[in-house]
């Protein structure tokens, strides 16, 4: 178990815990590198389109094949440095638009046209590099983790039921992975943070007893009856139970059930670059009826993340002028977890090993 504690400066304008002198001082600075995060959704790529993406500094352009099935590439030819997501994709290949160097979609070079008759040089050694991508739950998910295959990595989230309809919305915060990420798992900043009329109408802070138990690379708030006071749980009508999961490197998995109807609540957060995240938020729900509210639901979504986005990057603000941050009470006990879990995937992955999970069952107490 951790205890509540004050957690050091970790000299770069995020949040880290102590110093373990086993890992790379570093390393528990930055996002995870072998790791499945979401790159956008499903449908941005079809046909010939292409989709460029940033994912921790990299470029990358991704696609589908003739069949159908997605891949990413590095996006930058390796002969003068162009964005071969500018290029002509024809299902089988990319061609720069610069000198008209062709890949393929292994990302190795299939031809130089400029190239004389008298030239004798070999462009079969030339390659892009190619990432592995997966798709679940109407997402993208690249991985890009360029050591030796074998790790012990989270798997994306699935569904687990058949949506009748989906709504998304994606913000980007001028905020570090780890304090964006930390939001997903703070109890305490929904009193404040989101004090809406349609999702907390109750203004009253009320002690929460919650138990959380480790799950597979993260935790769970096991399922639990809510209060039918909002006006998105009536919708669902009955006595709706709610399960609330955690998982590395960044997701956060709500799950609603009231009898046979489904919704699912899920955010993710993805590095773009240093001190600039993604955040994801898909609204799933297996009744056609409520597809009627999908404009809606969007406009409430859309605020909600940036309740969040507002006021993570004033956070960001904060720690980048002082970066020291303190855990407090049985609330922050999940940001601390988050960074136990972070150093347990950085341990198992430089031992060679499968991944354990430091936690144990525990119940938490706050008022939110």
């Amino acid at each position: 178990m951790l205890s509540n504690t004050t957690r050091p400066d970790p000299g770069d304008g995020g949040i880290a815990p102590e110093p373990d002198t086993a890992l790379d001082p570093d390393a528990m600075r930055r996002p995870l590198s072998d790791a499945w995060y979401c790159v956008g959704r499903s449908d941005a790529v079809s046909g010939t389109r292409l989709k460029a993406v940033d994912l921790d500094g990299e470029q990358l352009v991704l696609g589908r094949d003739a069949v159908g099935q997605p891949f990413a590439l590095r996006d930058r030819c390796p002969h003068r440095g162009m964005a071969l997501s500018k290029g002509r994709f024809d299902g089988e290949g990319l061609t720069c638009p610069f000198h008209g160097w062709r890949f393929g979609l292994d990302g190795r070079c299939r031809d130089v046209p400029t190239l004389s008759s008298s030239d004798q040089a070999d462009f079969s050694k030339i390659a892009v590099q190619r990432f592995p991508v997966r798709e679940s739950a109407g997402f993208l998910w690249v991985d890009p983790y360029l050591g030796p295959a074998g790790g012990d990595v989270p798997a994306p989230p699935e569904l687990g039921f058949e949506a009748a309809g989906m709504a998304v919305v994606e913000l980007v915060v001028e905020a570090s992975f780890d304090l964006t990420t930390l939001s997903l798992v703070d109890p305490g900043h929904v009193a404040f943070v989101h004090d809406s009329w349609w999702f907390r109408p109750s203004k009253t802070l009320r002690e929460k007893v919650k138990t959380f138990t480790p799950t597979p690379h993260g935790f769970t708030m096991t399922s639990h009856g809510t209060t039918t006071s909002s006006p998105v749980y009536k919708l669902l009508g009955g006595a709706p139970q709610v399960e609330i999961e955690f998982r590395l490197p960044g997701v956060r998995l709500e799950r609603i059930e009231a009898g046979a109807k489904r919704v699912a609540n899920y955010t993710f957060a993805t590095p773009l670059g240093r001190n600039r995240t993604m955040l994801t938020n898909a609204l799933y729900w297996n009744m056609p009826a409520l597809s009627l509210l999908k404009p809606v639901a969007g406009v409430l979504m859309r605020q909600f993340l940036t309740q969040d986005q507002q006021v993570l990057q004033h956070a960001q603000a904060g720690l980048d002028r002082k970066p020291t941050m303190v855990l407090f009470g049985q609330g922050d006990l999940p940001s601390q977890w988050y960074f136990r879990l972070k150093r347990e995937a950085l341990t198992a992955q430089a031992e060679g090993r499968a991944f354990r999970n430091p936690l144990a069952r525990q119940e938490l107490r706050w008022r939110s």
